[in-house]
């Protein structure tokens, strides 16, 4: 059965239980990328986003509740297709730095598809007047800019230049 968007509000409520259920995801997927990963500095990278993205799952209960809401349990179909391809990244066997090039591809998919829905969801938030749930999900979005922009800077500086070689 289709669910009801009767306002920006059930859409708002909608895409933060999709979002919810993503970042749970990512919670399971990221100590596997991190155990597939050969670079010291990759591995890092995802045990340090992993600490992050619990903490956003805080602020994310933060905004249910402000909502006077619960999540729903409802599995979003679009991190789980993104998850499944990191998950095929992670089986591939040869060259090292050409692999971990690969997981940083499949992470920054993952970072633009949160990119994207925390963005929106800080919009409506802020459009509806919930200037406090606007603000987490601010911070949300922010940190996930910053951790594209840090997993860009590890591909073009490091990884991707002994793939090549």
């Amino acid at each position: 059965m289709a669910e009801k968007m009767g306002s920006l509000h059930d859409l708002l409520v909608k895409d933060l239980n999709d979002l919810y259920s993503a970042e749970n995801q990512v919670v399971k997927a990221l100590p596997k990328m991190q155990k597939a990963a050969s670079s010291e500095t990759l591995q890092g990278y995802f045990e340090h986003h992993l600490e992050e993205t619990k903490e956003q799952l805080g602020r994310l209960d933060q905004v249910f509740k402000h909502l006077g809401e619960k999540p729903s349990g409802k599995k979003c179909m679009g991190m789980e297709g993104l998850i499944e391809e990191g998950a095929e990244v992670i089986g591939l066997k040869g060259d090292s730095a050409t692999k971990d090039a690969a997981l940083i591809a499949a992470a920054q998919k993952v970072e633009h598809y949160e990119i994207a829905a925390y963005g929106t969801l800080a919009t409506y938030a802020k459009m509806l007047g919930d200037t406090a749930s606007a603000r987490l999900l601010a911070q949300t979005l922010k940190q996930e800019k910053q951790t594209n922009d840090k997993l860009t800077d590890l591909a073009e500086r490091q990884v991707n230049r002994e793939a090549i070689a």
